[in-house]
């Protein structure tokens, strides 16, 4: 993806001039002096746009391409070695997690159970993500859970780098292959510990871990670099950064101990659009440079089609459809995969109006405009 570069203007000191001038590849003296007025332009019927470089763009009838230049991606090493020849690292086989329902009042007494993962099964090979997706409440961040535990699930099984989870002994075994699976959460902010300094965020896994303050101290640089962010500013605190470099932070923090595979939480959702696209870009290097597998859970469907090499798609607990992006996405078979795909936008405003947006009801889709006039 190309990145728009820089943070957004701080709302609470707001430069001079255009507010996105330090980010903008087209700024002029100009620019930083006087802030645009608001004026029509000939892109499409009542567009308004703010820009001293508003005519020049609508007479050369600029693209977002042109403007913001493409890059080459990296391609792995690894790229041209067969998916079924690479060792599976990650095995999922009819998972299931059940809460009970308790009823109200002071004894509470059990009502049943519900069923929140529902015998899913899928598996992730070296250097590839996986993505699962599917409304609130479907089941993927509970299954992330049921992994993250290392624990014998409540049924089914999970098989970690070639170890069965439920083979392991003791918190020595689990703390070992915990090394090899970390996560990274959806808000940066709530899970880096606002009293703590960068180099204790990060210092604290290693620590864990039995490593040497020397090696420590090595291994801090080595990954404030390797997610963009200038070593010298480990004496920082979390609130004194930006969100996108939060989540750098956040993402340095998961590699710290070189695991294997990186489970995912909607990692990008609490951020500015503008800074997404620098994220996902970080999360592609850094599984190009370090062989990574990604599990990656996220709402945005464009995204994940960006992302991942394979798609879990999950709704009440259940994987509806299990295969390689492009097949879901071209050729999707459950009626549930097509109406998540019908709710995704297209970037022309014309066909988004007229198009006719299916949903899922009852098992079977309906279109949205048989339920609105119900």
């Amino acid at each position: 993806l190309v990145p728009i570069k820089g943070n957004p203007p701080s709302l609470a000191a707001i430069p001079t001039g255009c507010p996105f001038n330090p980010r903008c590849p087209m700024a002029t003296e100009e620019c930083s002096k006087k802030e645009p007025v608001l004026l029509p332009a000939n892109a499409a019927e009542g567009h308004l746009a703010s820009c001293h470089h508003l005519q020049e763009i609508c007479e050369k009838n600029l693209t977002y391409a042109e403007v913001y230049p493409d890059f080459e991606p990296i391609l792995p090493k690894w790229v041209d070695v067969p998916r079924n020849e690479r060792p599976v690292v990650l095995k999922v086989e009819n998972l299931t997690k059940t809460f009970p329902v308790q009823g109200k009042g002071f004894i509470r007494r059990s009502k049943g159970t519900m069923t929140a993962v529902d015998r899913a099964s899928f598996e992730i090979h070296e250097g590839e993500t996986l993505a699962l997706v599917g409304e609130s409440g479907s089941g993927k961040s509970t299954t992330l859970m049921q992994i993250m535990d290392l624990l014998k699930p409540e049924d089914g099984r999970i098989t970690v780098l070639g170890k069965d989870v439920a083979e392991l002994k003791n918190a020595a075994q689990r703390r070992e292959l915990r090394k090899d699976l970390q996560v990274i959460f959806q808000d940066p902010m709530s899970s880096l510990d606002p009293r703590m300094p960068v180099y204790d965020v990060l210092a604290e896994p290693l620590q864990a871990q039995g490593w040497n303050k020397e090696d420590i101290n090595t291994r801090i640089g080595e990954l404030m670099r390797l997610v963009g962010i200038n070593p010298d500013y480990v004496d920082r605190f979390p609130s004194q950064f930006s969100g996108g470099q939060r989540q750098r932070i956040a993402i340095a923090r998961a590699l710290a101990t070189s695991p294997k595979i990186l489970l995912l939480d909607e990692p990008i959702a609490s951020l500015d659009v503008s800074i997404q696209a620098g994220i996902i870009n970080l999360l592609e290097d850094l599984q190009v440079q370090l062989k990574i597998s990604y599990l990656f859970v996220a709402h945005d469907l464009a995204v994940i089609r960006h992302i991942s090499d394979t798609v879990a798609v999950m709704h009440l607990g259940k994987i509806v459809e299990y295969g390689e992006t492009e097949d879901v996405f071209t050729n999707p078979q459950d009626p549930y995969t097509k109406a998540l795909l019908s709710a995704i936008p297209i970037p022309d405003p014309k066909i988004e109006r007229t198009r006719e947006r299916m949903i899922y009801q009852d098992g079977k889709l309906v279109p949205a405009t048989h339920i609105a006039t119900e």
